[in-house]
């Protein structure tokens, strides 16, 4: 006669958690961070200030970018039509309207916000290659318009005037502090964002939007969403450049160049994290800076790191870590 043991160990539910003590790690070496760079100002020279804005401006591109591609599915040429917009909105704003320079950043980038709404509904009609070079389209018709106000200096660019009254060294410790705040907001918003129900919706969407269309998901509303903050996000680092360098120029504000910037920057770092942006802008800004003497040369040396790193790193720098050290958890893990 045979029995069956029926006193077993109760197997473990699984445990489903995000983050863990690598997330609160990284909280915390964020705040560090943050707090150092934000006395920087009182250690450093005005110089290495306009640099650090310069660093910052590329976290800002970058992170807007991945949550265009990494995160929306979303390859976009086009995001200089909105850096543009932001740098010649402060402009406007700052030296033609008389709004307070500082204020003017956040109302130039729902200025990029509003405009990407409708833009949207004639992009999206647009799939794949055909929405990248869609995009590119419209930013060089929106170059092309700018050129013909006159209020805005036509072809030739124009010069901010709005900080005329402000003593440099206060000027540009005031643009440090108010750019390492908008690479924390939009850092942090990002990744907040990712952690939302959007963000899930997003990720479903990015992985196969038909599939996500079918579980009841509104595949072109979160596009649209991430589409209008990727512009605003884009404005507020044209408003940052143009508020380092004082002057803005069609040429250079709107220059296609910025797109392949970001790019960089995404697919070094590593696509689809909130790090890779990170990553990938301190790579790109010390070869920018190590190499700008080079002339030619310069833009060669990036395209092999580049290649390299495709190649030897497809998942990006961030992705050599294979998740074993994740910063700022946006999914969940069983275990």
């Amino acid at each position: 006669m045979t029995t069956t043991r029926t006193d077993r160990a109760p197997v473990a539910a699984p445990r489903v958690r995000r983050g863990g003590r690598t997330a609160w790690v990284g909280a915390g070496l964020a705040v560090v961070v943050v707090a150092v760079l934000g006395y920087l100002p009182f250690l450093t020279t005005r110089g290495t200030q306009v640099s650090l804005v310069g660093l910052f401006s590329l976290v800002v591109l970058g992170t807007m970018w991945n949550l265009l591609a990494g995160y929306g599915g979303m390859v976009s040429i086009g995001q200089q039509a909105y850096i543009g917009v932001g740098g010649y909105g402060l402009v406007y704003l700052a030296s033609t309207v008389g709004v307070d320079p500082f204020l003017a950043v956040p109302v130039a980038a729902v200025v990029c916000a509003l405009l990407a709404w409708p833009t949207s509904y004639l992009a999206f009609r647009l799939n794949g290659g055909y929405f990248a070079i869609g995009t590119w389209v419209i930013a060089e018709v929106v170059r092309l318009l700018v050129t013909q106000v006159d209020a805005l200096g036509a072809g030739s660019g124009a010069s901010l005037t709005g900080f005329a009254g402000i003593d440099p060294t206060y000027r540009i410790a005031y643009v440090y502090w108010m750019s390492l705040g908008i690479v924390v907001l939009v850092v942090g918003g990002v990744y907040l964002l990712m952690r939302s129900r959007l963000g899930l919706a997003l990720t479903a969407i990015r992985d196969e939007p038909t599939a996500a269309g079918s579980l009841g998901i509104g595949v072109t509303r979160a596009k649209r969403v991430v589409y209008v903050v990727a512009a605003a996000g884009c404005g507020l680092a044209g408003a940052m450049i143009v508020a380092n360098t004082l002057r803005v120029q069609p040429g250079s504000i709107f220059s296609v160049d910025y797109s392949a910037m970001m790019i960089f920057i995404v697919v070094i770092g590593g696509i689809g994290t909130i790090e890779g942006p990170v990553i990938g802008a301190l790579v790109f800004y010390a070869l920018q800076d190590t190499l700008a003497d080079l002339g030619n040369w310069y833009l060669v040396v990036v395209g092999v790191v580049a290649i390299a790193v495709t190649l030897l790193a497809p998942k990006g720098l961030w992705g050599l870590t294979r998740g074993r050290v994740d910063l700022f958890p946006t999914g969940y893990r069983v275990g």
